[in-house]
């Protein structure tokens, strides 16, 4: 360095390489790879997470193309909704709605896989969102967001909540998607979602209820909710799989008040053998409790655990839940 007092330094531009050079190299690669096949968290059969920060996704990650031939009576699209992400979603139509041009109940779904696996284009929920806009004759939008860990939270909410301010610019008839301004009606409009995405679900609407999804309405706009199997977790100071995260702590935590949930009326679906269960009716005791104005129900189902209806769409009982899904939304709660 210049021993004059201002005179900036000048590195030299020749730079030596030292003769080991190429093995040091070599090392780091080596290194780098060996922290690339080093397993942090192994999930299997559902993800596997490795020290360098790379996730291999082991389940849903097969994508069904939408379609305009119709499937169980209905027939879908994709549709870009955040341009800059690329983020789309995937909307569901009652192929005689489309054929009548009539106005139907508006679904909002935020699809589960604990924020990390999953989209709404994977045969799970493509399959589920078909089956219930075609038991509830509604219009569905299944909205894809970005997962952690590349994405990390807050990111899914941002994504989500991005997702329902689109939805949102439709509500004058004059969106950039004709099927919402000609089918969904927007004084029906319900938000639904299983586990991460009932997660999801609950946070979309608190936020309604604070900052307005269009200049069009005076209130959240939001009908009401189906939180399916959703994922609450507490603080556990004698476990290390506790939680204290405002955004997943919601049951437990004095600090999160949930009395300005933004809709009239919510449907809580809990199954019996779900490690979540106790936190799911304790969600809905709280909200009784806290002095919001509206209706809460629960639906439980026996001798099942989490999202069974996914992993098995056939059974009875799945079936079961869906018509209580359906009928939610049809307005016979």
């Amino acid at each position: 360095p210049s021993n004059k007092i201002g005179e900036r330094h000048k590195p030299n531009t020749h730079i030596h390489k030292p003769n080991n050079y190429r093995s040091l190299s070599i090392l780091s690669f080596k290194s780098t790879e060996a922290m690339d096949s080093e397993i942090v968290y192994d999930f299997s059969p559902v993800f596997i997470i490795y020290k360098s920060g790379r996730i291999e996704r082991l389940t849903g990650e097969t994508i069904v193309q939408s379609s305009l031939t119709p499937h169980n009576g209905v027939v879908s699209k994709d549709v870009v909704y955040s341009p800059g992400d690329n983020l789309s979603v995937r909307i569901f139509l009652p192929e005689k709605a489309a054929k009548t041009g009539e106005k139907l109940p508006l679904l909002v779904y935020f699809h589960g896989g604990a924020f990390i696996i999953e989209t709404p284009f994977s045969p799970t929920y493509h399959t589920f969102l078909t089956t219930a806009v075609s038991a509830s004759d509604c219009i569905a939008v299944s909205v894809d967001y970005r997962r952690p860990p590349e994405h990390p939270i807050p990111i899914p909410y941002d994504d989500s909540w991005t997702s329902l301010k689109w939805v949102f610019t439709h509500i004058a008839g004059c969106g950039p998607e004709n099927w919402l301004n000609k089918h969904a009606d927007f004084s029906k409009v319900f938000l639904a979602g299983d586990s991460a995405g009932a997660n999801i679900t609950h946070h979309m609407t608190m936020r309604a209820a604070k900052e307005k999804l269009s200049p069009h309405l005076s209130g959240s706009g939001i009908s009401g909710i189906i939180l399916v199997h959703p994922y609450f977790w507490i603080a556990s100071p004698n476990s290390k799989d506790g939680v204290d995260d405002p955004f997943i702590n919601v049951v437990q935590a004095e600090s999160v008040d949930i009395s300005g949930l933004g809709c009239r009326k919510v449907l809580v679906m809990v199954a019996e053998l779900d490690l979540l269960v106790r936190q799911d009716w304790c969600y809905a005791a709280k909200l009784e409790r806290s002095g919001w104005k509206g209706e809460v129900e629960v639906m439980e189902t026996e001798g099942e655990k989490h999202v069974f209806h996914l992993k098995n769409p056939d059974t009875e009982k799945a079936h079961e839940l869906v018509k209580k899904f359906a009928s939610f939304i049809k307005g016979d709660m």
